[in-house]
């Protein structure tokens, strides 16, 4: 599938121009225009370039790591699976992990758990060498 870089230039220079970030925490899961993005890079979907994420550490008010979300079930050392929303299991794809700056968060839809939030923390630190 082709992507339509130039629609999410266009989509980016609007949500580049939003004066009032939204109040965020740690745990969170928002969904986040995370855009049109090159090679294997998660996309965001939809109008809006959007995918559930989680928030890993907010550094400020502007700006946190997050980690996109799936639904898609893998198993190895890159990827968390938690319950998410009642019994529907979500993926953390702990390789996809970057800064994000609030003005792309649109909604929160929940939170994780503080024990799989730990857990996912744990994982990741796995990955460092």
């Amino acid at each position: 599938m082709k992507k339509d870089f130039q629609k999410w230039h266009n989509k980016k220079s609007t949500i580049n121009e939003v004066e009032k970030r939204p109040f965020f925490h740690e745990k969170e899961i928002w969904f986040c225009s995370v855009g049109a993005n090159v090679g294997f890079e998660q996309d965001g979907v939809g109008e809006d370039f959007q995918r559930p994420i989680v928030v890993m550490r907010k550094f400020n008010n502007e700006i946190f790591w997050a980690i996109p979300l799936s639904k898609t079930k893998k198993r190895n050392k890159y990827y968390f699976e938690f319950p998410f929303s009642g019994t529907a299991m979500s993926v953390a794809i702990l390789s996809q992990i970057r800064l994000i700056d609030a003005q792309r968060l649109s909604r929160k839809i929940g939170d994780i758990s503080e024990k799989d939030f730990r857990s996912l923390i744990e994982k990741l630190k796995a990955l460092l060498p």
